[in-house]
């Protein structure tokens, strides 16, 4: 039957199921049992009270709201300061007008680009308040209103300009790049964020590697640091006012300064104490492995399960990326678990991983965790490789929680660690449901999910997968009175 209402028994799995291979019984006991079948599983749930690993800290959404104000006042702030260096005269010069909008929206783009940048910059109490997902969101909202600013800038700039001098636009164009101080400059950061821009298309994102995104979007700093200049050199807001320049050099130097900080160097200090390498490379299905590395100090790693980590394979190929996956597992001092599928890119390189390869780690991110959940009772549905953090999460869940999995897959083995997970909620007495079958054959809709889960409305709703599954089963439960606020999503996507 595709539709299974609960899942059949199935054996204990062996003692070595997450730990390496071929360890000697004395760094068997010094991991945490990381069974989950029949007696392992519940030394499984009373280790969850005694094991060193400590948990995230809840989300605090009114982090969010206080630095959407200081957004807000900041913007406001920026404006203002425009506005007030214009007069009547220069206004109504030929091609003043012109100008002065295209100066409004300079500053405009260039402060929205600083709080694109802001949304990604990994500050942790800002992800533990929203969760990541929520702010790349954010950012690409933000994105298009950033770029369309400073493309205002630069045609009403050239046209106010051109209007003033009595020149054509693309005339007074050339008199930029050749006369004007440091303009080249500014012409390739334009560029480099316009190809940034281009690459965030969806479109487009869904034509390009995930390394080939990640490269393009880089230039997006390089591009910011050209546009700085540029402003501070030739903005006339500047122009003997050294306190205006003060305070717009504090603010992008504290920009970048998080940028440092969150996204270099608490990754690479984080990495030294951890000191992570791989021992094992394990097949779990088609085109998926799991990663076991061992480290030090793992106890002292507060994640949640659900969360993920950028992580950076230090081989020559992998080295100068890294990619986003979930943990699959809590971490087990002295082990640490990953599950990757082979989607096309260098994941599939991945698989062919040296027992001793080094590992960096950047993070843990994601408030896809226990902690965002407002009652006991949770539903838990994933596809494929979205599975891992639902496995991970199920652990981290305290055993008061009435829990319901369904595991959505076309065919049994892409039901990534199903007897895992079908062990863990049969050791906390939950229910299983499987839905196997192609799209065309097994509909997966709100019919569906009202039939396994009839009380799916008293339910926060936990849902990992593609991105376009998790919007169906989005979709779907909002039609059956999930509230937005009870509805938890951790999509795969760049």
């Amino acid at each position: 039957m595709p539709l299974n209402a609960s899942a059949p028994p199935t054996s204990e799995l062996p003692a070595s199921s997450y730990r390496p291979a071929g360890r000697s019984a004395r760094a068997d006991r010094s991991a945490a049992d990381w069974r989950t079948g029949g007696p392992a599983s519940r030394r499984s749930r009373r280790s969850r009270r005694s094991t060193p690993h400590r948990p995230g800290p809840a989300p605090r959404h009114g982090i969010a709201d206080l630095l959407a104000l200081l957004a807000g006042i900041g913007f406001g702030a920026t404006m203002a300061t425009e506005i007030a260096n214009e007069s009547q005269a220069t206004l109504m010069a030929p091609g003043g007008l012109l100008s002065a909008v295209g100066r409004l929206a300079g500053f405009g783009g260039a402060y929205l680009m600083l709080i694109m940048i802001v949304l990604i910059a990994r500050l942790p109490w800002l992800e533990r308040s929203v969760g990541q997902d929520r702010l790349v969101r954010w950012h690409r909202r933000v994105a298009p209103w950033a770029l369309g600013l400073i493309i205002v800038h630069v045609i009403t700039i050239t046209l106010g300009y051109a209007a003033a001098t009595r020149v054509g636009a693309w005339h007074e164009l050339w008199l930029f790049m050749t006369s004007y101080r440091d303009m080249l400059a500014a012409a390739a950061g334009f560029t480099l964020l316009m190809l940034a821009g281009a690459a965030s298309v969806r479109a487009a994102r869904r034509r390009m590697k995930y390394e080939t995104w990640w490269i393009v979007h880089l230039y997006i700093y390089l591009g910011l640091a050209l546009a700085f200049a540029h402003q501070i050199l030739v903005g006339v807001p500047f122009l003997n006012h050294p306190l205006t320049t003060a305070l717009w050099i504090a603010v992008w130097s504290a920009t970048a300064g998080l940028v440092l900080v969150y996204r270099v160097g608490l990754p690479i200090a984080r990495s030294l104490r951890h000191q992570l390498r791989v021992v094992e490379v394990r097949p779990e299905g088609p085109g998926v492995v799991s990663i076991i590395c061992q480290g030090r100090d793992l106890d002292r790693l507060a994640v949640s399960g659900g969360q993920f980590f950028m992580w950076r394979f230090l081989t020559r190929e992998l080295w100068w990326h890294a990619h986003p996956f979930s943990l699959s597992a809590l971490p087990q001092p002295p082990y640490i678990r990953v599950t990757i599928k082979d989607l096309g890119d260098t994941t599939g390189t991945v698989a062919r991983l040296r027992p001793g390869t080094r590992v960096a780690i950047e993070g843990p991110y994601g408030a896809f965790t226990r902690h965002a959940r407002s009652t006991d009772r949770v539903l838990l549905v994933g596809a494929g490789v979205g599975n891992t953090p639902l496995r991970a999460l199920i652990e981290d869940l305290p055993d008061r929680a009435d829990v319901v999995v369904i595991l959505r897959g076309s065919a049994p083995e892409d039901l990534v660690l199903r007897d895992e997970i079908a062990a863990l909620v049969r050791a906390r007495g939950g229910r299983l449901h499987e839905v196997v079958g192609s799209r065309d054959r097994v509909r997966f809709d709100s019919r569906a999910l009202r039939r396994l889960v009839p009380d799916i409305a008293s339910r926060d709703v936990y849902v990992c997968g593609p991105d376009g599954f998790a919007a169906g089963v989005e979709a779907a439960a909002a039609r059956l009175g999930v509230p937005d606020e009870s509805f938890h999503r951790e999509a795969f996507d760049f």
